[in-house]
């Protein structure tokens, strides 16, 4: 597995300053960078410590995004395969407040506010105070009251968002783009090792492309509300989508060679963002995506233009 960086600024990303703040764990991460992914008996034997502690360490890296883990079948039952996903962490005391005004521009869109949409059951949508239409039916990805909605899933297909292109009013050239969003797999239920290959496409070019591990339902999303069933999917993983002059990145790792450059972004007036499963995809595992009121982190998809100079 191709492994990149992370960038954390002073301040933020508390959950990954925690998950590092414990020698042990951060022996552990040593250790799967250097062999590649183990299981948790091999970690505890290799770095002689119980098995709980390990366990227990591996799911902070985990909630801190730092180690993806898979299920995986062993002589007797599972075993949790663990995955380090970065090579470096950096530490940034670069002062975003500041850069904001004069050099990044960000725009939050509210999931239900897609302009188009194709989509297989089993789908839905959610708001906050409850289901929106009826489940598995995609007609009603056209209601009105799509506006409304924290959480929407769908089995294939696609949703797809118009984003202002405030670069061209301001007459700014861009640098990179990126799109921040949660999203997991979907199946009925859930399932923690359920892989779905998630595709973004940005003014029409395939840019990346995320293999989701599970839909999660172990425990209640941070922001999920009460009345939604704990059988239902939970919360996702938020993942990053980061489109410059040196290619696409997803959370710091190489996906493809698309550049900023590609993309035309002058050229237009909105910026297109489709997410969905292509029609060529090896895992087709369905799409949850979490937003205002629902999942971990509770927000809308962010768009973030980089302005050159």
């Amino acid at each position: 597995m191709q492994r990149g960086f992370l960038t954390i600024y002073a301040g933020e990303n508390a959950a990954v300053f925690r998950a590092l703040s414990a020698p042990a764990r951060v022996d552990m991460l040593k250790l799967l960078c250097a062999r590649g992914s183990l299981n948790v008996n091999e970690i505890a034997r290799e770095l002689d410590l119980p098995q709980s502690t390990v366990a227990t360490g591996i799911m902070i890296l985990e909630e801190a995004g730092l180690v993806e883990t898979k299920a995986a079948k062993a002589r007797k039952g599972y075993q949790k395969i663990c995955t380090a996903l970065y090579d470096e962490i950096l530490l940034s005391f670069e002062d975003q407040a500041f850069k904001h005004d004069e050099d990044v521009i960000e725009v939050a869109m509210p999931i239900g506010l897609y302009t188009s949409c194709e989509t297989h059951a089993p789908c839905g949508l959610c708001s906050t105070e409850g289901v929106i239409g009826l489940l598995d039916v995609p007609d009603y990805f056209l209601d009105p009251q799509r506006m409304q909605a924290g959480l929407l899933w769908f089995g294939r297909g696609h949703v797809e968002y118009k984003f202002p292109n405030n670069a061209k009013i301001l007459n700014r050239n861009v640098n990179a783009i990126e799109f921040s969003m949660e999203l997991s797999s979907e199946v009925p239920g859930t399932n923690p090792d359920w892989p779905s290959d998630i595709t973004v496409w940005v003014n029409g070019v395939a840019v990346g492309t995320w293999t989701s591990p599970g839909d999660y339902g172990d425990k209640r999303g941070a922001f999920t509300p009460s009345w939604w069933k704990l059988e239902g999917s939970q919360y996702g993983k938020l993942k990053t989508w980061r489109i410059s002059k040196k290619g696409t990145f997803i959370d710091g790792v190489a996906s493809s060679d698309v550049t900023i450059d590609d993309l035309a972004i002058s050229q237009h007036s909105s910026i297109r963002l489709r997410i969905g499963i292509a029609d060529d995809a090896r895992n087709t595992g369905g799409i949850n995506i979490f937003g205002r009121g629902f999942g971990n982190y509770g927000r809308d998809i962010l768009m973030r233009i980089d302005l050159a100079q």
